[in-house]
């Protein structure tokens, strides 16, 4: 059986050809720079390719527009914000050329009106993805034995906080301008799964007004030895204007979790949220650490973050 390594979930993202720049045109409803591909159910995918930061490196931004939304020119929605953006859609571009199929299940769930019609926003990753995913402040006073699980050096010192204000004060603002959001903290989400996990919980924390929810799936908790449920037991944002979703596996990587977890899930009851309501923790037994997996399972966090 392969074992899922969490930096390398990969990365097959095309540079060559693509001098194309995105910047925030002060014009809602014109946008710069995007290829239209259709998804199922007559939802579509967006694509800004190389899409420019004055934080970080450039990289691709797939937009997932439900069904409707070309004809209801009135309507507004709620925004979810995945990393990992190029393992979210398409099997072609996803590692292991398996994809978490989140449109397909999208569709289905808005058909089955389980959730509300929502965009999704998938941030692809680059080969700074630990660096840009492994919580900056939770990190900061590990020692030399405690990094020993943040593989970063072959790309560089961690640069997640220039990443989350990347995601609120240049993403965030484009999709606002040229896609029709609903753009307060209880319409817009953020998840991931692994680091993923990781720098979707430090984003509900660090930017509490901006985030109302975080789907935290197969959390790489052992990245310095679990420094980001330390970091959390004086973070943690409100919980009667938050909610966050846990789970994770018992076959591969995911089997080193469960104490990580349990461990998070006691900080959890400490500030007072509340399991079923505000938050979730869900334990999948034989389920191992992968895109396949996750696609399982996804339908989970989705209800949860954004249902009726």
């Amino acid at each position: 059986m392969k074992l899922a390594v969490p930096g390398v979930r990969n990365q097959r993202f095309s540079i060559i050809g693509m001098l194309v720049l995105v910047f925030v045109v002060p014009f809602a409803g014109l946008i710069p720079a995007a290829a239209q591909t259709p998804a199922s159910g007559g939802s579509m995918v967006k694509k800004h390719a190389q899409f420019s930061s004055k934080l970080i490196d450039p990289r691709d931004v797939d937009v997932w527009l439900p069904p409707g939304y070309e004809t209801d020119k009135n309507k507004r929605y709620p925004v979810l914000y995945m990393h990992d953006g190029q393992n979210i859609f398409d099997p072609k571009t996803s590692y292991g050329g398996v994809d978490w199929g989140v449109d397909e299940t999208m569709d289905r769930l808005i058909r089955e009106k389980k959730i509300r019609p929502a965009i999704v926003v998938g941030i692809w990753n680059t080969p700074k993805r630990y660096a840009e995913y492994m919580p900056q402040k939770a990190a900061k006073n590990l020692d030399t034995a405690e990094l020993k699980n943040i593989p970063i050096s072959a790309t560089g010192p961690i640069v997640s906080d220039n990443y989350l204000k990347f995601l609120v004060t240049e993403l965030k603002p484009f999709i606002d301008a040229h896609y029709r959001t609903l753009t307060d903290r209880k319409n817009t989400f953020i998840m991931g799964s692994s680091m993923g996990g990781l720098i979707s919980a430090y984003a509900i924390s660090e930017y509490p007004n901006v985030f109302g929810g975080a789907g935290c799936v197969s959390t790489h908790w052992p990245a310095g030895e679990g420094a980001m449920i330390e970091y959390l037991k004086n973070h943690l944002p409100d919980p009667r204007t938050h909610k966050i979703y846990f789970d994770y596996g018992t076959a591969t990587l995911d089997s080193t979790y469960e104490p990580f977890q349990l461990k998070m899930d006691e900080v959890m009851k400490q500030h007072r949220y509340k399991a079923g309501k505000n938050w979730i923790t869900r334990k999948f037994e034989g389920a191992e650490h992968s895109e396949k997996s996750w696609r399982e399972r996804v339908d989970i966090p989705l209800i949860f973050l954004i249902g009726k």
